[in-house]
């Protein structure tokens, strides 16, 4: 017996995932995620944050600015789309007028 699973199992898994904060949510279908890792410096070897940010692929419009996401690697969708929102991470808490 085989322990090998499908290729399309393998594929998923070589998928890489990241969590950010949604930036923007005025396009349709999109929503632009910023990402923040730490990294050392080449030359100071400090750790320094790097700020990147993904359009990512928002089927039903339901993620919002502020929100903190996970999103999964996927097929080209578009020119600059190369992402797709997995699931809601946290949503902020909403001020009471």
């Amino acid at each position: 017996m085989s322990t090998e699973s499908s290729p399309q199992a393998r594929e998923a898994n070589r998928r890489r995932k990241l969590v950010g904060k949604v930036t923007s949510d005025k396009m349709d279908k999109t929503v632009t995620v910023e990402v923040i890792r730490q990294k050392v410096d080449s030359k100071y070897k400090k750790y320094v944050r790097v700020h990147t940010k993904y359009k990512a692929h928002d089927e039903d419009n339901q993620y919002r600015k502020g929100d903190h996401v996970e999103i999964e690697e996927h097929r080209p969708l578009s020119r600059t789309k190369r992402w797709m929102v997995v699931r809601l991470v946290k949503r902020p808490e909403q001020e009471l007028s």
